[in-house]
């Protein structure tokens, strides 16, 4: 079974389609990454599967169930969205921040336990923010920030986690931080990881499966050793690029062609 599906989905802004007749499976226990050109509609189509916006047709299927089915509180406990530059109320400190992730678990009948303590103390020292704990969130800085609403995140509880460019305003330092983080989350938890990245190269050093998205439809999808080639670069991103092998990793590497400079 898949974590994710789409079937016959259309989205669109007005008279606008986004995307039309989307058929998309998201392999459960793997890394997706969503890459394209701006404005293509990765987050647009990440916000849509979350449920935060309704599609024009179509459906979304959660573990085979559909979406629009299930209560919110139940999409929530199977499914968390950490949207691209997230913001904290003013004086909100960490431990605040992250205990917003047991929502969906909290009603009349049910208030703050013993379960929701362990799984807000455990999301803390996972992104190793327990020393930061009783500091505001916006006092961090920006590796700090962003590791804060990843424990958020984990503190959900979900096996499915969606990011929308978890690693925007951050230096390389700490993107690669971030990345394992989630990366890791992965490799022992087996979480699903649906991300949108703009960097092609971490995508496919950290992704099991990648989707490239272009003129309202999946261009191509696989693993990075499958799709990621000099064709494909050029007709997703209009780019001229040389794919070599991560000297590392031994993963597709894009190196883009500098304009007014031959090879």
């Amino acid at each position: 079974m898949h974590a994710l599906e789409t079937h016959d989905l259309s989205i669109s802004y007005g008279d606008q389609f986004i995307f039309q007749d989307l058929q998309l499976s998201i392999a459960k226990g793997k890394v997706t990454v969503l890459i394209g050109s701006n404005g293509c509609g990765k987050s647009t189509l990440l916000r849509t599967m979350a449920r935060l916006l309704k599609p024009h047709k179509g459906n979304v299927l959660i573990e085979g169930q559909s979406i629009a089915t299930l209560p919110t509180k139940e999409v929530a406990k199977r499914m968390a969205l950490l949207p691209q530059g997230p913001t904290a109320p003013e004086g909100l400190t960490v431990l605040q921040l992250v205990k917003q992730g047991r929502y969906p678990y909290q009603s009349w009948l049910q208030q703050w336990s013993k379960e929701d303590e362990m799984h807000v103390n455990r999301a803390l020292k996972t992104t190793g923010l327990t020393e930061l704990a009783e500091r505001t969130v916006d006092s961090l800085s920006g590796g700090q920030r962003q590791r804060a609403w990843i424990a958020m995140v984990l503190a959900q509880g979900t096996d499915i986690m969606l990011l929308d460019e978890p690693t925007t305003y951050l230096d390389l330092t700490h993107q690669i931080e971030v990345l394992d983080l989630l990366y890791s989350f992965n490799v022992s938890e087996g979480r699903t990881i649906v991300m949108v990245l703009h960097d092609i190269n971490l995508a496919c050093r950290y992704a099991h499966h990648i989707v490239a998205i272009q003129d309202q439809q999946v261009y191509v999808e696989g693993s990075p050793e499958e799709i990621v080639t000099t064709g494909m670069i050029e007709a997703v991103f209009r780019m001229k690029a040389s794919v070599i092998k991560d000297p590392l990793y031994g993963t597709p590497m894009c190196v883009p062609h500098g304009k007014g400079r031959t090879i």
